[in-house]
């Protein structure tokens, strides 16, 4: 029994890895619209799926960006300036996308533009401090959805919503964390309506990368802006020296820093390409190992390991 057991197991595992490799042909005249492409992972995807003969249309949030990823791309790709947070400034570039696709429709949308707000204890910070990753990492996601899934249902392809290991673990305080919950929220959602329209979603969830989100130089800005406006009560409670040592708590996280983007690329990759897409991609060798494993484990364990590290606060009963 256990030797046919352990037969089963082998087919099914080499199966399942075959089933992985079928891919769709026909690239060259598929259309794929990324947002966030001015640097990152958006960038590098535009690159890429350039490359590998995608039309790619690529949204940036500056002149600039957009004209150093048209320097770098085929005469195929193109760029148009995009704010995720203003609507009518989605619907104008909904229309340039239709007006671009015609009737074969749009075949993928990467949902990859992001901020990641201030990164802070929650009791510094205000409702607005919240509302901004919020806008950006959600509402500006599902505005953007909204807007290019008929397209996306005409050509029966593919979303791809890029979330966070932060969407499974709370591992800071401020609007980052939740607003990419709810992503993964909408993700799921919105992969059950649309699996009777024969489009396909996937979510990727990169663990700690080294990117212009990521800038520890911007972040430590940000936090000390905050503490400096803090009331004198809660500065007494944390103690002077508490920003200080958080920042250098935070720059050991360095290690856990994947650099190579392509992890993230790839999962986008094979989402849009494969024949059976997967619906999760973990990306990163510390959220495989770390942080999804952590997600899945007992709160008690959780809030163990993740407080273990923070830094003491001087005298928490203070008023």
């Amino acid at each position: 029994m256990i030797l046919w057991m352990l037969v089963f197991l082998i087919v099914f595992c080499l199966l399942w890895n075959y089933k992985g490799l079928l891919s769709i042909a026909d690239i060259d005249d598929k259309y794929i619209f990324i947002t966030g492409c001015d640097t990152g992972f958006g960038n590098l995807a535009a690159k890429t799926f350039d490359k590998k003969g995608f039309r790619v249309l690529a949204a940036c949030l500056t002149e600039s960006g957009s004209r150093a990823l048209k320097a770098a791309t085929s005469g195929r790709l193109q760029t148009v300036l995009l704010d995720v947070t203003d609507p009518d400034n989605v619907k104008r570039t909904a229309q340039w996308v239709k007006d671009e696709v015609g009737e074969k429709g749009l075949w993928g949308l990467i949902n990859n533009a992001g901020i990641l707000g201030v990164l802070a204890p929650t009791d510094w910070l205000t409702v607005e401090h919240f509302r901004e990753p919020f806008e950006v990492n959600l509402f500006g996601l599902i505005n953007v959805t909204l807007n290019m899934l008929p397209l996306v249902k005409k050509a029966q392809g593919r979303i791809i919503n890029v979330s966070s290991i932060g969407g499974r673990l709370a591992i800071s305080g401020g609007g980052y964390t939740p607003s990419k919950y709810a992503v993964e929220g909408f993700n799921d959602s919105l992969r059950r309506d649309m699996k009777e329209f024969g489009v396909k979603v996937s979510c990727i969830e990169p663990g700690l990368f080294k990117t212009g989100l990521t800038d520890p130089a911007k972040a430590a800005e940000k936090k000390m802006a905050i503490w400096k406006q803090l009331s004198p009560d809660i500065k007494q409670q944390y103690g002077d020296g508490y920003i200080e040592k958080s920042l250098a708590e935070k720059g050991k996280h360095k290690l856990f820093q994947n650099i190579d983007l392509s992890l993230v690329v790839k999962c986008m990759d094979h989402a849009l390409t494969s024949l059976f897409p997967q619906t999760h991609y973990i990306a990163g060798i510390d959220a495989k190992t770390f942080w999804i494993p952590l997600s899945l484990m007992p709160a008690v364990l959780q809030d163990f390991l993740l407080l273990k590290r923070k830094v003491k606060l001087a005298d928490p009963k203070a008023v």
